[in-house]
């Protein structure tokens, strides 16, 4: 029988949870103090090329490069293991530190030749220097997970997310645009202190060795994979980044293109951003919770085809046993949630009616976005890069292809978000036929599940419309809070109930029951 991994998964989603709860709250707090319009999207736009190596290294992709030649050294040789560590943060402090200072040259010159563009590039030069330091975080965060501990890289974003809450508090008698920048320097603050939180957490472990020599040969493979690892695992992240760029244009460029107005106003980055924040929460905490748990032990496996492929079935059941409900109650629940999140102050009704339309598209994937994440690790085991990136690459075109079209149509920023969910849903598919030439048999036990799943969320949707119809429309904040509660309340129950019924084994998995894992 494989080794349990739902043990690190739930280790690893309680963090997240306290994380993105976290999350949650500094986004509240600038949403009601600098409101929905150009302030916050300049801040947002400015924050793009951080957040991306964010979401790209730290949810992952530089960790699937670096993280099975570790794990396998580790096992036989840690003195190696060691060094390829050091070579690892090195590298990628050189290299990112002249990208940084590149980009630092770029924005100035930039600054210089577009003064209207003034608070957009200010905030980018500060924050800059976060992509560095946030891609060492995720190092780090790949050596603790080897090292069994789940905790600490998890817990690392609260960090950043307590520097901004105390920088928007703190700074509040300055004018907007000082304001804005404190923030904007807290970020860098807080990628100082995620570096020294990570190395606290590994500090009872000699994992450094300072002659690198006999390691050159293991991170030349390791940079090898890492691009094509990045494009495969990052597809979503680079998605969302397109969608970022697109969103931003009146905040980075200007209000017309081509002589023409252009169809998003100032305000779009800022719900867009806000959209991917609520939707991103049950994926953070539970899809990518199920894909970096089960990563270890599905390379660890990998020449084990029996194990493997079990393993594989049990991460797909679960991931879709979470994601599809996930999926179904936001949409369900996107306009009270919107407004007990963000609502108040300088963010009004209305913005908080364009966050929970935006939402609506972005959510109705979550399922599809947590399918990938387990899949793509699954092919990265195995050592099969290729077939991930080739799917990676034609979506990416594919969303930059609707995306400039559906912002046209009357969804506005809506597009991008049904763009994304849309390109999810294409590669999650094509990523299941593709697997299977890894782990015949595959879907067998995994497609009963999946039934099983739908019917428990198909009573679950059906019980909370059933609720929201006789409450009615929340007219207030506190209408709302109550709504919320409610609903997601009824959700959980009916859903836990109709899955006890169904007798399904995702559930005893969830709870950290032990069973026999489906072959």
């Amino acid at each position: 029988m494989p080794e349990q991994f739902e043990a690190h998964s739930r280790t690893f989603a309680l963090m997240t949870i306290v994380s993105r709860i976290s999350g949650l709250a500094r986004d509240a707090v600038l949403g009601r103090i600098f409101g929905g319009g150009a302030i916050m999207s300049a801040f947002f736009f400015a924050f793009l090329i951080p957040n991306l190596f964010r979401r790209l290294f730290g949810e992952g992709a530089l960790a699937a490069a670096f993280l099975p030649a570790y794990a396998r050294l580790q096992r036989t040789d840690p003195a190696t293991a060691g060094r390829l560590a050091t070579l690892a943060l090195g590298g990628l402090i050189a290299a990112l530190g002249g990208v940084t200072l590149f980009g630092e040259g770029l924005l100035w010159v930039i600054w210089h030749y577009a003064p209207h563009q003034h608070l957009a590039v200010r905030l980018m030069m500060i924050m800059l220097p976060y992509m560095p330091l946030v891609c060492v975080v995720a190092i780090l965060g790949a050596i603790s997970q080897v090292h069994g501990r789940f905790g600490p890289p998890a817990a690392a974003p609260i960090v950043l997310n307590i520097a901004l809450i105390a920088a928007a508090v703190a700074f509040g008698a300055c004018d907007r645009a000082a304001h804005i920048t404190a923030v904007a320097v807290a970020v860098l603050v807080a990628g100082v202190g995620q570096v020294m939180w990570m190395l606290w957490a590994l500090r009872p472990r000699r994992w450094l060795h300072l002659d690198c020599g006999t390691a050159g040969s293991e991170m030349r493979r390791v940079l090898a994979q890492a691009g094509p690892m990045i494009l495969g695992l990052g597809v979503l992240q680079l998605n969302t980044f397109l969608d970022g760029l697109i969103a931003s244009y009146p905040v980075s460029i200007g209000p017309t293109i081509f002589g023409r107005p252009y169809p998003l106003d100032e305000g779009a980055m800022t719900f867009v951003s806000f959209a991917q924040r609520l939707y991103q929460f049950p994926l953070g905490v539970f899809g990518l919770a199920v894909a970096t748990a089960i990563f270890p032990a599905l390379a660890r496996h990998a020449g084990d085809d029996e194990a493997f492929a079990a393993l594989l079935r049990r991460g797909l059941r679960l991931s879709f046993f979470v994601g599809l409900p996930a999926s179904c109650g936001l949409v369900l629940v996107g306009r009270p949630l919107a407004t007990v999140i963000f609502e108040g102050h300088l963010f009004t009704a209305a913005d908080s009616g364009r966050v929970a339309f935006v939402l609506m598209g972005y959510a109705s994937a979550v399922w599809a976005y947590s399918l990938i994440h387990v899949l793509t690790r699954a092919f990265y085991a195995k050592g099969d890069s290729g077939r991930p990136v080739r799917v990676a690459v034609a979506m990416v075109g594919l969303n930059l292809a609707l995306n400039v079209t559906l912002i046209w149509t009357p969804l506005k920023e809506a597009g991008l978000a049904w763009s994304t969910a849309t390109c999810a849903t294409l590669q999650a598919a094509v990523l299941l036929w593709l697997v299977r030439r890894h782990t015949r048999p595959l879907l067998g036990g995994v497609l009963v599940g999946w039934l099983k799943t739908a019917v428990a969320t198909g009573a679950m949707v059906a019980s909370v419309l059933g609720v929201q119809a006789i409450a009615g429309t929340p007219g207030s904040w506190a209408a709302s809070l109550a709504d919320l509660l409610v609903a997601v309340l009824v959700g959980v129950v009916i859903f836990s109930v109709v899955a006890r019924a169904l007798a399904m084994e995702e559930l005893r998995w969830v709870l950290g029951r032990k069973n026999e894992v489906t072959k």
